[in-house]
């Protein structure tokens, strides 16, 4: 069955497919959750599966992608997320603020998508330990599904480097608050000349996504791939979609962020106006780096939907100034935003 390109179509089998097979996988970690011995670690794991699954729920459209080979793929995107979501939680409610640390909890993202790497000790650094084997679990549970796929050799080093900027950013973003942005600007250096022009703030937001990697495992799924089609589909993902859903994401954390002093990049705009007219062009660019990939048709719609999704969320319902500025948002995304917003605020009340 082909990928939907139709707005209708798309969220008639999120509906029927993608949801009941995501929420069957989270299901399944719950329950391994629950049986984490370390009651920190057990609180962050629960907590992070019962906030963030709507993360597990958007990612697993990529399913879709994969054609009769779905289920095997959401298993995939639903274990690697949780990896994503739960590391996020012990690294922003950390006792701890070493590099060290954070470096080695990501080293089980990297090992994750390393069919054969061994799980280590991801928590050397830290007191709280016992996990009883709770991420090694989902570290295997990607490798298998990783290593049965026909096209994930070519896919792999692509797949390696989107979560290499995955880690390094979650690193320099949750160490002493003073160190945070010269730790950012200076690995922005970096790699600024390999980038479109864009802001420290900005690159940081593109390589904070998961959904490349999600991308790349759905196409490795349906057959050989090769080194030319892994290019195409790294440079249709990052940067330009992967910023905009990040910067999506911390679009509508921006109340809670200020009174937690989190980092949040939507703060370094000098303005709102040009926060808006910045997402604008991000927007446009992610519209224009799709154009090249199979299925053009289905990236353009999880874009629209990535729009919808977000500025339905509670917290923008919530703050009037921030609600405002999302209706700009929706109109640039066109009528199926529009459609796609509407159905969502609806599903998350229901």
């Amino acid at each position: 069955m082909k990928a939907p390109m139709k707005p209708w179509t798309l969220l008639y089998r999120i509906y029927r497919e993608v949801l009941p097979d995501a929420h069957y996988y989270l299901r399944e970690w719950k329950e391994k959750a629950k049986a984490i011995p370390n009651d920190e670690l057990r609180e962050q794991a629960l907590t992070s599966l019962k906030d963030k699954a709507f993360h597990c729920e958007g990612g697993a459209v990529y399913g879709l992608l994969a054609r009769e080979h779905r289920k095997k793929i959401i298993r995939f995107i639903v274990a690697y997320q949780t990896i994503s979501d739960y590391l996020d939680n012990l690294c922003d409610r950390s006792t701890s603020l070493d590099e060290k640390d954070f470096r080695a909890l990501h080293q089980s993202m990297y090992h994750a998508l390393s069919p054969g790497a061994k799980p280590e000790n991801y928590y050397r650094y830290r007191d709280d330990q016992d996990d009883g084997g709770y991420l090694a679990s989902l570290v295997k549970t990607c490798q298998e599904v990783l290593s049965g796929l026909p096209g994930f050799n070519h896919a792999k080093e692509s797949m390696l480097q989107l979560a290499e900027y995955y880690c390094d950013l979650q690193v320099f973003k949750h160490v002493e608050i003073e160190k945070r942005v010269g730790l950012l600007e200076e690995w922005f250096e970096r790699h600024k000349e390999e980038l479109p022009p864009m802001t420290w703030y900005e690159f940081s937001a593109c390589a904070g996504s998961t959904l490349g990697i999600f991308c790349f495992a759905a196409y490795a799924a349906n057959g050989e791939m090769t080194k030319e089609q892994a290019v195409l589909i790294k440079n249709g993902y990052f940067p330009w979609v992967q910023g905009l859903h990040i910067l999506l994401d911390y679009f509508i954390d921006q109340e809670e962020d200020l009174e937690a002093e989190d980092l949040n990049f939507i703060f370094y705009y000098e303005s709102k106006e040009k926060m808006v007219e910045r997402i604008r062009h991000i927007r446009e660019k992610a519209e224009e780096s799709i154009r090249d990939l199979p299925d053009w048709k289905f990236h353009r719609l999880i874009n629209k939907g990535l729009i919808a999704i977000y500025l339905a969320d509670e917290k923008v319902q919530a703050h009037k100034e921030i609600k405002k500025t999302a209706k700009q948002f929706i109109r640039f995304g066109g009528l199926p935003t529009v459609f796609f917003y509407v159905n969502s605020w609806m599903y998350r009340r229901a």
